[in-house]
């Protein structure tokens, strides 16, 4: 059976780097409210830079890469990807066995869910949802309340 951990509030790099050590350990992992990860940062700074990295192939070739994803399950399974070496067979096969879903799956409901060991607060500095990021870029993903913590800079 699959490790399932629940992304909410956690640093969208802790649990990619967290995540791509125990893949490529041979362990299947299963990642839900991808959308609900944290970015830390300004959050114009951080949209801006997924802005231009959506951009990157421009107009002139669209069917040329690199290809950036807009929707959230896929910028978190694309930040895990970055940490696997993804070009060998033991990388390619990693990240086969990691599953990112926007949500909770029917399947997963009522579950327990596994929590990354990282802050149990989120950082007073500035910070945004994936999912902020991801409506930005122009993904159409249902409307989701996001509670902020009130301080800091």
């Amino acid at each position: 059976m699959a490790a399932v951990i629940d992304a909410t509030d956690t640093i969208l790099g802790r649990l990619a780097s967290v995540v791509a050590k125990r893949l490529l350990e041979g362990e299947e992992i299963v990642i839900v409210n991808a959308e609900r990860a944290v970015i830390t940062g300004r959050p114009k700074e951080i949209k801006m830079r997924y802005k231009r990295r959506r951009e990157l192939g421009g107009p002139m070739k669209p069917s040329k890469g690199p290809f950036y994803p807009r929707l959230p399950d896929r910028i978190v399974r694309r930040t895990i990807r970055g940490m696997l070496p993804y070009k060998k067979p033991s990388g390619r096969a990693a990240y086969k066995r990691c599953m990112v879903y926007i949500g909770v799956p029917k399947e997963y409901e009522g579950m327990e869910f596994e929590r990354i060991d990282a802050p149990t607060t989120l950082p007073r500095s500035r910070y945004v949802y994936v999912g902020e990021v991801s409506t930005f870029l122009g993904a159409k993903i249902p409307a989701i309340e996001y509670e902020k913590e009130e301080g800091g800079a």
